[in-house]
């Protein structure tokens, strides 16, 4: 049986190869020296002009429904990432991730710890279009859209990635556990260290929450501190 850190390392380098294609490989000197398509790619163009090249995939029925593609926002040098699971209905009318109630809940958290939306963070979410009624997203939908992320990860190069509530943790992580068990500790996600804390909104819906989510984003201003 494959062990977990396999079967994710495999999965990601199918990610991988689905973005990138295979490496190229020229002999120079009579040597296997090889050109690596990706590092290539990220001298070459913006987080931007990445936007541009996807914001009208259609790999996954989501893309027939949306009214915006919601690709993201923020610092494309932040220190920090958050991550959610998915747009909202709010997200999907404006085209950005975390608007709203929560959304401005979140902006008071970042800058309490001296973050603010386009300054030190950069904002996503795994998928880039809203699922129906605000369900959660398929793994179909994970699968054609997390290779995305995981693009945008590697042209912002944060410190830490921090995923906003429980189906975004479980999603990344790829476990279906609760989420006190993902709090308090530190994963890794394709190279960059990951932590789990609650979404805004639960922490609309359940204040009692905010005590343990400050205790979280303390630990997060450590972290990302220069």
């Amino acid at each position: 049986m494959k062990s977990q850190g396999s079967t994710l390392k495999h999965r990601y380098l199918i990610q991988q190869r689905e973005l990138f294609g295979d490496r190229l490989y020229t002999g120079l000197d009579g040597s296997n020296f090889f050109v690596d398509k990706e590092e290539i790619t990220y001298q070459s163009i913006t987080l931007d002009d990445f936007d541009k090249e996807i914001c009208h995939c259609q790999k996954c029925q989501l893309g027939k429904n949306r009214t915006n593609f919601v690709f993201g926002v923020g610092d494309p040098n932040g220190s920090l990432m958050l991550v959610g699971e998915a747009p909202g209905e709010q997200e999907d009318l404006k085209g950005e991730p975390f608007v709203g109630p929560a959304g401005k809940l979140l902006d008071k958290i970042l800058t309490a710890i001296d973050k603010k939306r386009d300054k030190g963070v950069y904002i996503a979410n795994v998928i880039k279009c809203r699922p129906p009624n605000n369900r959660d997203p398929l793994p179909s939908e994970v699968e054609k859209c997390e290779p995305y992320l995981i693009r945008q990860i590697k042209f912002v190069k944060p410190k830490l990635i921090v995923a906003l509530g429980r189906v975004a943790g479980k999603t990344l992580l790829k476990q279906d556990i609760p989420l006190k068990h993902m709090r308090s500790k530190t994963f890794d996600y394709c190279g960059t260290p990951l932590r789990v804390t609650y979404h805004p909104a639960a922490l609309l819906r359940n204040p009692g929450l905010k005590a343990a989510a400050w205790e979280d984003f303390k630990f997060i201003r450590e972290f990302v501190s220069d």
